[in-house]
């Protein structure tokens, strides 16, 4: 883990804490950080939506996990 010192709006910090539920700002800020790049990777993911033929079914994915 990295430790470094940033300057943020304390007032800013304390209510993504408190929407979060949290007790420390650090936790406040990693789940905050952890969703940003989870929001970024669902819209990566859905940009994509409908461009790739997967071409699969019900019979095809059966097949694919005896496969295994």
């Amino acid at each position: 883990m990295t430790r470094m010192t940033v300057t943020l709006d304390p007032t800013l910090l304390e209510q993504v804490r408190e929407a979060l539920g949290v007790q420390t700002k650090s936790e406040a800020i990693r789940i905050a950080l952890t969703e940003i790049i989870r929001k970024k990777r669902l819209e990566d993911a859905l940009a994509h939506r409908g461009q790739i033929d997967l071409q699969l079914n019900q019979a095809r994915l059966q097949k694919l996990r005896a496969d295994r």
